[in-house]
């Protein structure tokens, strides 16, 4: 199938979505995670419908849309549109596809292994998660999880607690799970002071990779 450059982008509801195939995308984001740091978390974001609907009633959500490093169209409706449009996206690129598709090529192509925090999901979740990230992904070593408690957005010593845990672990890549519009908001907050080279804000894919929900 022909593609797009990596680097075009369709405008579509108001959004910018990266005309890229989800090899493409974990392509780019392995290179980002490979490379030094620049000093800031490059984050991205998955939009489906139900996120086109708060895209288009909250400003504050906007905004985290506009900072996003790459934004991805996670949802069969954007691909029906952008081909009604004339402009169609490669194909659907979901989180919870990508993600996995990312830590299976970890360390690939000449690239270092990779080191990872999951961040969210439910109490114990991220931990059996990160078991089974390690055990069907030899160059991937989970340096770190966390399970932040409910309403910790608005609590500043948990926010600090969380940017501490994550800058003490020094990950390369980000795994956020919890649940739009929240990772989207807080990843906007504070991605210039996380210490990770790539974020993904991708739900409910913490659970899948436990095995907690299909």
């Amino acid at each position: 199938m022909q593609t797009s450059p990596p680097n075009s982008k369709l405008s579509l509801f108001g959004m910018a979505i990266d005309r890229v195939t989800l090899g493409e995308a974990m392509s780019q984001l392995l290179d980002r995670c490979a490379a030094p740091s620049d000093g800031r978390c490059h984050y991205v974001v998955t939009p489906n419908v139900d996120h086109v609907v708060m895209h288009h009633t909250r400003a504050d959500l906007r905004a985290a849309y506009q900072s996003a490093a790459m934004v991805l169209a996670d949802g069969a409706p954007l691909i029906a549109a952008s081909r009604l449009l004339g402009k169609p996206l490669p194909e659907r690129v979901a989180g919870s596809d990508l993600t996995p598709a990312v830590l299976r090529a970890a360390g690939t192509g000449g690239r270092p292994p990779l080191r990872v925090f999951l961040l969210g999901a439910g109490p114990g979740i991220a931990e059996v998660a990160a078991e089974k990230i390690v055990r069907r992904n030899q160059r991937v070593e989970v340096v770190g999880t966390y399970c932040p408690p409910l309403g910790f957005e608005k609590n500043a010593g948990e926010n600090e607690a969380i940017l501490a845990a994550i800058a003490s672990a020094k990950p390369d890549l980000l795994i956020i799970g919890l649940g739009a519009p929240k990772q989207e908001l807080w990843i906007s907050r504070f991605h210039e002071r996380i210490d990770a080279k790539v974020a993904l804000c991708v739900g409910a894919t913490i659970d899948f990779l436990a095995g907690h929900k299909q």
